[in-house]
């Protein structure tokens, strides 16, 4: 699919100018040190947050409590601060079935997100599905358990699957640092990574500098 890179001194300003741009009301949250920077971007500007509800593409299936909890996460730095409606993955019971269910009473016939935040692992990971893993094949459940994480930390997972997580209207990621350079090119290139199969409706890519090489 086409997809848009934007290659910026500063990722997380430039996403929330994108942000800006697009209004979402439906957002799709991901986890990560850059989100987080974005997140607490957010909490900076002038926004209607009232109407807002806020999602998760993955979540490590540890207490909400455990620094490593991507809800903890974006609770702290973005959701606390601005309010809306949070829809939480409950990773202290590794409940997948749990959070599609929630996602079925919420969208009815299929998720559809105005925004979705993406990371890049540098293996070519996006969510919680990583490269050689079964998850990455599943295209009937909306969320599933992970039990085998392919990146750190190495605990089990609950994730989106691909056809939900391209159900987005725009779809960011935020790829920062040398590390990322190859997973980059492949995502560029198309080449067959998990990341590569997301396809939201418009897909830009937001990478500094390092990344991009």
């Amino acid at each position: 699919m086409q997809r848009e890179l934007l290659v910026v001194d500063d990722v997380p300003d430039e996403a929330v100018r994108l942000f800006l741009a697009e209004e979402p009301v439906t957002i799709l949250l991901t986890g990560g040190a850059t989100a987080r920077t974005f997140y607490e971007g957010l909490t900076r500007i002038e926004f209607d947050w009232n109407e807002i509800e806020f999602f998760l593409t993955d979540e490590r299936c540890v207490p909400f409590e455990d620094e490593r909890c991507n809800a903890r996460m974006a609770q702290e730095a973005l959701v606390s601060k601005v309010g809306g409606q949070a829809y939480w993955m409950d990773g202290g019971n590794c409940d997948a079935g749990g959070y599609e269910e929630l996602l079925r009473q919420r969208f009815k016939e299929f998720p559809r997100f105005d925004l979705a935040v993406y990371g890049l692992g540098p293996d070519g990971h996006v969510a919680s599905l990583f490269p050689g893993r079964p998850e990455v094949e599943e295209g009937e459940r909306w969320a599933i358990s992970v039990p085998e994480a392919g990146w750190e930390p190495f605990v089990p997972r609950v994730s989106l699957t691909t056809p939900v997580l391209s159900g987005a209207a725009t779809g960011m990621f935020l790829v920062t640092g040398e590390s990322k350079r190859e997973a980059l090119r492949r995502l560029m290139g198309d080449e067959d990574i998990p990341a590569a199969r997301v396809a939201p409706t418009r897909c830009v890519v937001v990478a500094d500098r390092e990344a991009a090489g």
